[in-house]
């Protein structure tokens, strides 16, 4: 199937044209498609509360399970709009478990983003190279980044004001001297906010467009974008990356530019655990 392209426009007509599915095409006779995906999401959802409410050994028992049904799943009805949604969403569960399991290597808690997202590089590239994904459909174009670079910095700075506001983040980083500088930026925007907006916007948005709409795509992988947030443990925190996700996944719709999103999640997290904890 090829690949469609999002488009820019915010129409609601067409945003639930296709979450709008006949029954009679569903890939499990007596299930909508939609609710096969909804159902892999509340799996999800529920594994994550289960942490957030410090249930681990169940949390983590969940989203073990939930793993090896989605890829089972996926395997099962492949070549389907809900097998690629599926797909990209094992991608959560692995995202959790390396997060929960990874070992310290080292005395700064900054290292440890390497260590976990470094190693997802791996799976999601499997998924975007098994449903062929175009680099158009990812996002992965540097057109007008002169205009969206200062608009990264822009939307960094409020988000990243309101997010410390919410959680009260402390410095990851010693000073604010340019090898630490440096070395945050590095790390936050090609480790942390390149994955995260890959995953989140270029995979999960993308493939819940093709399955519920586009105005439904945003809303649910913005809405699971806060749920991975429950680390934090405050529901404020949960409610604010649900926010910050809607904001991203916007602007990932009018623009299609994975590197622009990405840079304005890394200076988000700049600015939250360097800058503005260190400027307090």
């Amino acid at each position: 199937m090829k690949h469609e392209k999002l488009k820019g426009s915010w129409n609601f007509r067409n945003s639930f044209k296709k979450a709008n599915r006949d029954t009679d095409d569903s890939v499990v006779p007596g299930l909508t498609d939609t609710y096969i995906i909804s159902v892999a999401m509340l799996m999800i959802i529920l594994a994550e509360l289960l942490l957030y409410s410090g249930n681990y050994k169940a949390g983590i028992t969940l989203h073990v399970i939930t793993l090896i049904a989605l890829s089972v799943s996926s395997i099962w009805i492949d070549g389907t709009h809900v097998a690629r949604s599926l797909q990209v969403l094992t991608l959560l569960p692995i995202l959790r478990l390396l997060n929960m399991s990874m070992p310290v290597f080292s005395e700064m808690t900054i290292n440890l983003y390497v260590y976990i997202y470094a190693p997802l590089i791996v799976p999601t590239y499997l998924v975007i190279r098994h449903q062929n994904i175009s680099k158009e459909t990812l996002g992965f174009q540097f057109r007008n980044m002169g205009k969206y670079i200062p608009l990264a910095f822009v939307v960094g700075f409020l988000i990243a004001q309101g997010e410390h506001f919410t959680i009260h983040a402390g410095n990851l980083i010693p000073d604010l001297s340019i090898g630490s500088l440096l070395k945050l930026s590095i790390i936050m925007i090609f480790f942390v906010g390149f994955m995260e907006e890959l995953i989140f916007r270029s995979l999960i948005q993308t493939r819940f467009s093709e399955s519920f709409g586009e105005f439904r795509g945003l809303l649910l992988a913005s809405l699971l974008f806060g749920v991975m947030h429950s680390g934090y443990g405050t529901i404020y925190e949960i409610f604010f990356t649900v926010f910050a996700g809607l904001v991203f996944g916007y602007l990932f719709q009018k623009t299609n530019s994975l590197p622009f999103i990405a840079l304005a999640h890394g200076l988000v997290n700049i600015f939250l655990f360097g800058i503005i904890p260190l400027l307090a």
